[in-house]
């Protein structure tokens, strides 16, 4: 299955997931063979994961896409029996965001150089996690004040912006650790894991005090809700994400404060007496 995904030009990160995905199916039927297993098994599976695993939207498209790419593709497996039918989704779940004084209050808690920059390029730049352990020192273009993002979701090549404010910590943090080829290297000289980078994340959330159950995507997240309340256009906002779609990025419309800030609760009108 490994050779098939390769071959069609899906990502690592894709091919890990699927993979994981048509192992954990078999494993639910360990005595029956994959070639065996029938529409009705696939189907109870299907509930175990909704009942018992409570799975979101998007995973089950992950796993419906993952068996049905087993099945037609590495054991051609004629399906026309099966349920791949995914339902229109009705989640409308709005990310989370940080403020801009609690990204700075993360940011101050990472005393490490090099995790500091790393927390400050993923922020300033709206990067995914695999895509700034992936930087390059050669993606930093600091005439034009770009960062290039070779090979994207979707394998795709964007590029997005170099603060200023990072390009002057950037140097410091060259001068100190001298990276060969990646932007941010392990021990073993290969990029910095994205195992690491989430721990540093993890960490400077828990000493900064912030109360939010927030990741390293919220930092993206928050590149982009900021950059909006702060009146950047939608469109620009979309190409710096990488975003293929423009309903993608309208998401960040519904959390931003740009379009309530003016508006006043009918409740502030009331006089209530609130010592009551």
């Amino acid at each position: 299955m490994h050779d098939q995904m390769t071959v069609k030009r899906y990502s690592e990160n894709t091919i890990r997931t699927y993979l994981d995905i048509v192992k954990n199916f078999f494993a639910y039927y360990p005595q029956t063979d994959p070639v065996e297993i029938t529409a009705e098994q696939f189907k109870d599976y299907f509930l175990h994961l909704f009942t018992i695993k409570k799975i979101s939207y998007s995973f089950q498209k992950q796993v419906v896409s993952a068996v049905k790419f087993y099945f037609k593709r590495v054991i051609r497996k004629d399906t026309s029996s099966y349920c791949f039918e995914i339902p229109r989704s009705t989640e409308e779940r709005l990310p989370m965001v940080l403020t801009k004084e609690e990204v700075k209050l993360i940011i101050d808690c990472t005393s490490n150089l090099k995790q500091r920059v790393i927390l400050m390029t993923i922020y300033s730049s709206g990067l995914r996690l695999s895509e700034v352990v992936n930087l390059k020192i050669a993606d930093i273009d600091s005439e034009r004040m770009m960062i290039y993002v070779r090979g994207g979701k979707g394998k795709k090549d964007r590029t997005t912006l170099l603060s200023l404010e990072l390009l002057k910590i950037l140097r410091i943090y060259y001068l100190e650790y001298r990276p060969r080829h990646w932007l941010f290297e392990g021990r073993d000289g290969s990029h910095y894991s994205k195992r690491s980078v989430q721990e540093i994340f993890k960490k400077a959330l828990r000493n900064s005090g912030v109360d939010k159950s927030a990741s390293v995507h919220t930092l993206r997240h928050s590149f982009a809700t900021h950059l909006l309340e702060d009146g950047v256009d939608l469109r620009n906002i979309q190409n710096l994400l990488g975003h293929c779609n423009l309903k993608t990025s309208e998401i960040y419309t519904h959390i931003t404060r740009k379009a309530t800030d003016k508006i006043r609760s009918p409740l502030d009108s009331l006089d209530l007496d609130v010592d009551a």
